[in-house]
């Protein structure tokens, strides 16, 4: 777990397997991808498609293809954003992002550091835990 003070940028601070210039980044994401994953962006609520995704498969990080999310963890949050009760093993870091003046758990790529949304404790049952990501964030794969 990446814990960092008010100001800091996982990103900045962590060595990741996956590195590129902003420049590259730039070429290789859609604009909404760049400034979610990249600039800590936050998608508008259900403008993801990703939202009505209901087939079984795994969903990865869009900059990097790191595996993050089982479909078999996915449910309905009702706050409009594709939310998870738990990673894969492996697949996300966090650290505490006080951006709204408040501590949240924000929730990152731990290949690339990309952003991937915030974690809250008001899940459902087995974690209790709810993690809300941005769609533009992931890829579904299928299977």
């Amino acid at each position: 777990m990446f814990v960092l003070g008010c100001g800091q940028n996982a990103t900045a601070k962590t060595r990741f397997a996956v590195t590129y210039s902003d420049a590259e980044w730039k070429k290789r994401l859609s604009p909404a991808a760049y400034r979610i994953l990249r600039q800590e962006d936050t998608e508008r609520p259900y403008s993801s498609a990703l939202n009505s995704e209901k087939r079984n498969g795994i969903y990865v990080c869009a900059g990097c293809n790191k595996r993050l999310f089982s479909s078999a963890t996915k449910f309905e949050s009702g706050t409009g954003w594709p939310s998870f009760y738990k990673p894969l093993v492996g697949g996300v870091g966090t650290k505490t992002d006080f951006k709204i003046g408040v501590p949240r758990t924000e929730v990152h790529c731990a290949q690339c550091g990309g952003h991937l949304g915030h974690v809250f404790n008001d899940g459902p049952k087995p974690t209790g835990k709810r993690y809300c990501m941005n769609g533009a964030a992931m890829k579904f794969m299928p299977g």
